[in-house]
């Protein structure tokens, strides 16, 4: 039977969002073209028909997931100003839901280890993603020059995301709750501290 393009795209849309799933639950290596193919009711034969090679997979699955992520965040930020931007997706990363829902959660924390160890066509893909992600969040810190709020969105990102694996390592117990608390704070502590540049400019007389 030949199919239209609309539904081998459609087809090709369901594969890569199961394994967005399920790579970020087992792992880059932790589950098979097979078990991927049988979730999305196909068989391991048709996987060729939609990519050129597992780590195509791979690359769009984690592809997929940075940009839900990101998409997660944008809705986030709609509901709050724009400075208690940064603060509200702070407290939404680093919460119990978040870690105990891997699977639909940040590809950082969930594959970041081992995407640095894949080819570098996959870390350069991944690098891509995260430099989207950078930038976005260089765009919740309002009224400081654009290198400062960067260098302060790349140290935040850096702490929410350590601080979720630590707290996933850990497992739902008083110790993760406490590592995420201490992430939090500092994270948001981070966010609120003025850059020296924005605070010499706002003090300079008129």
């Amino acid at each position: 039977m030949r199919y239209s393009p609309e539904h081998k795209q459609e087809t090709h849309d369901r594969i890569v969002k199961k394994a967005s799933v399920r790579l970020r639950e087992k792992g880059a290596h932790g589950i098979g073209v097979a078990d991927l193919m049988k979730e999305a009711g196909l068989t391991h034969g048709g996987f060729y028909a939609h990519f050129d090679s597992r780590e195509a997979l791979v690359i769009e699955a984690f592809a997929y997931a940075m940009d839900r992520s990101m998409e997660h965040w944008r809705k986030q930020s709609d509901q709050v100003a724009p400075e208690k931007q940064l603060a509200q997706i702070v407290d939404t990363y680093l919460s119990a839901l978040h870690r105990d829902n891997p699977g639909h959660g940040c590809s950082i924390p969930a594959l970041g280890a081992e995407i640095a160890r894949e080819s570098p066509k996959t870390r350069k893909a991944f690098a891509g993603k995260l430099d989207e992600m950078v930038e976005m969040m260089t765009d919740f810190i309002p009224n400081v020059p654009r290198k400062a709020a960067r260098k302060q969105a790349i140290a935040t990102l850096a702490t929410m995301a350590g601080t979720m694996l630590l707290a996933r390592i850990a497992g739902s117990s008083e110790l993760s709750d406490e590592v995420l608390k201490a992430g939090r704070d500092s994270a948001l502590e981070g966010a609120k501290r003025e850059p020296k540049a924005a605070a010499a400019k706002k003090a300079k007389p008129s």
